[in-house]
């Protein structure tokens, strides 16, 4: 079998201004190429668009995946193909790919097989500089703030209370806690501090979120980043940084297209992470394609607890999306690892069978959150027709639509089934997003909705740091903000050894972090990690370059 990036090569590709006029877009004014297959396109376009009426969004979220990812990039690429291959106008819309992954465990981000977005190497490695900038913003601001406090600290702040970490886009587990400033008075005053990925940082969120130029500046403004000995809040727009962050970002803001491997556009801007941030691509490139597209996928990350619950509570409810549909997507391999298999790879009937309760929970997490979904059973080589029936089964027992998708292997061809009866469902059912809880509750009630309605948990208790946050957070006024919990993707609980629909247990906030400028609270549940640390046999081990410059081993 060709590798994925052997499948990527064979591919002629088309230039990007062809892909671009598909779309109906015939000023190329409008569009800002970055080679021959990649481009960025120009704000102005929306102004251009904003009348026209919107289609139709499918959120793609999951099960509990494996620590291996369960191909939810995959099947949403090889959706947005076969709607266009069955005449409907789609268009995919996708995260950027973190090198954090890329080189640690999971691999690139850009599907697999014959449901791939191109150029593979380009958009898995650096694409057009998105992350570096939002990297660049967030350092700048923490640079700032520590050239305050050297240069007489007139803002009185508080090293005690700093809450502005730095950024790198790269796994590195030494990172998460250390001490700078050493060296002296020059050098100084030494402080704690840590790192977070890059797609863990709250610059991340906020390019995510921002649909205009003027809404990214008044959200990087209200960064809290500190506070000062007489409690007050430390800003980003008190540092003097909003500007010229905003600057970096100028044209980190404008959305990229690329192509799939059957040309269909596709739209990949902005990577916040879905178990430490919100998890989707960016509120700008999902408007662009609204108005330019029938058939809108977006994929959300990780499971329905996660990806799912925060683009319904956070990301719709604040862009004012209507949902008219949702792909659920499992595998095998994910059942197999719920239902206790020790190798999910080889797994018993009985494991699969065990692990379908992790499947009904994320099935009523849709449904919680206000969508009947179509579940997709993403189908590996090695899946036996045994299991897919007995899949098949379940779902049919319980009410639930159920398709096959093959597009790894066969391309949009694979996934018809898919795409035929998630316009069905949509046409019949369609989806009316229900948020788990209402922003006028309080903190404290909105992690217990998502905790008990999504997770499943029996209840929430609070560490006394996370109490003393929630007193700063009523205090400094933030308490009518959502909540976007951040959580272990791998059980719907926050520990992950417990697999399965994980009964009877409690979450336990460790902390609450605040992020004003992204417009949520971040409660930590249980031992969350913001920045990842690489395998013990990393994927760059696999990774290289011929003599002529061709990547090999990248997936």
């Amino acid at each position: 079998m060709k590798s994925d990036i052997e499948i990527a090569h064979s591919v002629q590709l088309k230039p990007i201004n062809d892909i671009v006029r598909g779309l109906g877009i015939e000023d190329m004014d409008l569009v800002l190429p970055n080679g021959m297959y990649k481009a960025k396109l120009s704000l102005r376009l929306f102004d251009r668009l904003h009348e026209k009426p919107k289609g139709k969004l499918v959120l793609v979220t999951a099960t509990t995946p494996t620590r291996y990812g369960e191909g939810k990039t995959t099947v949403s690429v090889g959706l947005s193909m076969a709607l266009n291959r069955i005449g409907k106008k789609s268009i995919v819309v996708l995260r950027e790919p973190s090198l954090g992954p890329v080189f640690g465990i999971k691999g690139g981000a850009a599907g697999g097989g014959h449901t791939q977005v191109l150029p593979m190497e380009d958009i898995n490695l650096h694409f057009t500089g998105d992350i570096h900038a939002v990297g660049s913003a967030h350092n700048l601001l923490a640079a700032m703030l520590d050239n305050s406090i050297h240069f007489g600290n007139p803002m009185r702040i508080d090293e005690r209370e700093i809450f502005f970490p730095r950024a790198l886009d790269m796994n590195d587990r030494v990172l998460r806690t250390m001490v700078v400033g050493l060296g002296g008075r020059t050098n100084g005053p030494a402080r704690e501090d840590n790192f977070v990925i890059t797609a863990a940082s709250e610059v991340m969120a906020i390019l995510a979120l921002s649909a205009s130029r003027t809404e990214l500046k008044e959200r990087l403004a209200r960064i809290l980043v500190a506070m000062s000995y007489d409690d007050e809040p430390v800003t980003a727009e008190r540092l003097g940084a909003a500007g010229a962050m905003a600057v970096l970002l100028k044209d980190a803001l404008k959305p990229n297209v690329v192509q799939t491997t059957e040309h269909t556009p596709a739209f990949i801007h902005a990577g916040p992470f879905a178990n430490i941030a919100h998890g989707t691509a960016s509120v700008v490139a999902a408007n662009m394609a609204l108005r330019l597209g029938d058939y809108v996928v977006m994929e959300a990350g990780f499971g329905s607890d996660l990806g799912a619950e925060k683009f319904v509570d956070i990301v719709a409810r604040q862009a004012g999306w209507d949902i008219a549909g949702c792909v659920l997507v499992t595998t095998v391999r994910a059942l197999r690892h719920q239902g206790g298999a020790r190798d999910a790879r080889k797994g018993k009937l009985t494991d699969l069978w065990q692990g379908t309760s992790n499947l009904l929970r994320h099935v009523e997490n849709c449904r919680v959150l206000g969508f009947e979904p179509v579940v997709c059973l993403n189908r590996f080589d090695d899946d036996p027709d045994d299991d897919i029936a007995l899949l098949r089964k379940f779902c049919a027992e319980q009410g639930a639509a159920c398709s096959v998708s093959d597009g790894f292997a066969r391309g949009s061809e694979g996934v018809v089934e898919l795409a035929e009866a998630v316009v069905k469902q949509v046409e019949e059912k369609p989806g009316k997003a229900r948020p788990a809880y209402e922003l006028d509750a309080s903190p404290e009630e909105k992690i217990e909705a998502v905790a008990t309605k999504v997770y499943g948990a029996d209840q929430v208790v609070y560490t006394p740091r996370a109490e003393r946050d929630l007193k700063r957070v009523r205090a400094l006024g933030f308490d009518k903000l959502p909540v976007c919990i951040a959580k272990t993707p791998l059980s719907l609980s926050d520990d992950p050894g417990c697999v399965g629909a994980c009964r009877g247990f409690k979450v336990t906030i460790a902390s609450v972090n605040i992020s004003a400028g992204a417009g949520f609270l971040v409660p930590i549940a249980g031992d969350m990690m913001l920045m990842p640390g690489l395998a013990r046999k990393p994927n760059a081990t696999r990774i290289d370059m011929d003599e002529d410059g061709r990547i090999v081993g990248l997936s």
